[in-house]
């Protein structure tokens, strides 16, 4: 059952992270077509400006399970490749346990308030010509909080596996 659950989780994180990275090329490009409305055309585009801001909060709150996931995120690794595959999944899974997954449950906890007054007004863009969308870009932070759950619980399970001496 527990295999399960890793499968579909990691599962989750890949179509997600994968789904969000086409976002980069598309930030890039409208950031070029911004600078050229602006620098060649002496033309301003907020609406397209703040789409870039949404495109990068996309990417990078729903590229974070899928960095934990392929364990690309940051570490202090000065002992810790240096030791063994369940020493490190002990570490893992103290980092879970203690860090990740608490600390998840209270943004979560905290961010629905947040983000309830946001649906309520359903708030958009302070700006003339902004994307009425903000509620949106903020509903962002409990989801990315789910998904950080979900895939700090299928990390948990893989670091037991890993320290009972299963493949992880």
């Amino acid at each position: 059952m527990s295999r399960k659950l890793m499968a579909l989780a990691d599962r989750l994180s890949d179509w997600t992270g994968r789904s969000v990275a086409w976002l980069l090329l598309a930030m890039v490009v409208t950031t070029v077509v911004v600078v050229v409305m602006r620098y060649a055309l002496d033309q301003g585009a907020i609406m397209l400006q703040e789409s870039v801001t949404y495109m990068h909060a996309l990417t990078f709150m729903l590229g974070i399970p899928f960095a934990l996931k392929e364990n690309a995120h940051v570490r202090v690794d000065l002992i810790y490749t240096r030791l063994g595959p369940r020493s490190q999944a002990a570490i893992d899974l103290g980092g879970h346990l203690l860090f990740l997954i608490p600390v998840s449950v209270c943004v979560l906890i905290y961010s629905l308030p947040y983000v309830a007054g946001a649906w309520r007004i359903l708030e958009g863009s302070p700006e003339v010509g902004g994307l009425p969308a903000v509620f949106l870009l903020k509903t962002l932070i409990p989801v990315t909080a789910v998904l950080l759950i979900i895939q700090g619980l299928a990390e948990t399970l893989r670091s037991i596996a890993i320290m009972r001496g299963h493949d992880g």
